[in-house]
């Protein structure tokens, strides 16, 4: 348990449980991950989702089934609810939405969208990696398709999604609509009432429709078949700076046929590369140090050798 501080020289491990009314064999739990086989078909799943993102979970049952192993709907139906992946036609929903948040409509139908800042989208993808997962939460500009801030975390919580808001809003301001999908993050009052203190009209995905934040999707294809799946990264601390490399060029080199072939950072007009390096932020106080499983980026900041960080 993070709260337990096993440094402190004052209280014990089992005086601290019993002030947290804990007990001790809470603290020295440690949750069971996927097995191998759950992780292989996880990726899998993640890769036939980019090819076919209209397989429900009964197709792709059947596709990744073998004459030597079947594969059984409910195992596949689970690990896409826990890869937040669901079929894009409309079908009752699989991802982790919570049915008594408040959900938003889609404000992007026949918009014209021509000029920066005017809407981003937002939205987590799963990363598989050989012992494990994690999920990247970005930020892209609709108009331009420049990659604004990023996060990576191990669960999916609001948390990260914040961090990666504020990190955007801080350097490029506010834009005048986000759009998300509806997954618990987003519908989450902590993450509703900092966009819509922020003066931003929040928009939201149609159940079941990814082609409705297809900016972002496309996004997450270029990341992971030009750079995730082709390294395979061992290290949580190696997919940090795989990304940190891949957004660079992305923005930064990447031309793209709908931009007339220009870069991202081209047509949003970005200052220097310093603005897409991940941020501290300077509003949140210290935090004392924080046991194994924390999943704030920013804990990988001061690994990142000869790497400029904009405070």
């Amino acid at each position: 348990m993070a709260l337990v501080n096993k440094e402190d020289s004052e209280l014990s491990i089992v005086r601290q449980c019993q002030l947290l009314e804990v007990s001790r064999s809470s603290h020295y739990h440690e949750p069971k991950g996927e097995s191998k086989l759950n992780l292989e078909l996880m990726e899998q799943i993640d890769r036939m989702h980019l090819e076919h993102p209209y397989f429900g979970a009964e197709r792709m049952a059947k596709h990744l089934s073998t004459p030597e192993l079947h594969v059984n709907v409910k195992r596949i139906r689970r690990l896409m609810r826990k890869m937040d992946i669901s079929a894009i036609y409309p079908a009752p929903n699989t991802s982790e939405a919570c049915k008594w948040h408040k959900t938003y409509p889609y404000l992007l139908r026949n918009l014209k969208i021509d000029r920066n800042n005017m809407v981003w989208s937002m939205d987590i993808t799963y990363i598989p990696m050989p012992k494990g997962f994690m999920y990247l939460c970005a930020i892209i500009d609709w108009n331009s398709r420049y990659l604004l801030s990023w996060t990576l975390s191990n669960t999916m919580t609001v948390e990260f999604c914040l961090e990666a808001l504020e990190k955007a809003i801080s350097i490029y301001g506010a834009p005048e609509i986000l759009n998300t999908d509806q997954g618990s993050q987003f519908t989450s009052e902590d993450f509703t009432t900092a966009v819509l203190s922020a003066e931003i009209r929040l928009s939201m995905d149609g159940v079941g429709r990814a082609t409705d934040n297809i900016t972002i999707e496309r996004f997450w294809r270029s990341i992971k078949y030009e750079n995730i799946y082709l390294n395979a990264y061992d290290s949580t601390l190696d997919l940090y700076k795989g990304i940190h490399r891949y957004v660079e060029f992305y923005n930064w080199e990447r031309k793209h046929q709908g931009l007339e072939y220009k870069t991202p950072a081209e047509v949003y007009g970005a200052a220097d590369k310093l603005s897409t390096y991940p941020q501290i932020s300077t509003k949140r106080k210290k935090e004392p140090k924080k046991e194994k499983g924390y999943n704030s980026s920013n804990r990988f900041d001061s690994l990142i050798n000869n790497s400029p960080i904009a405070v």
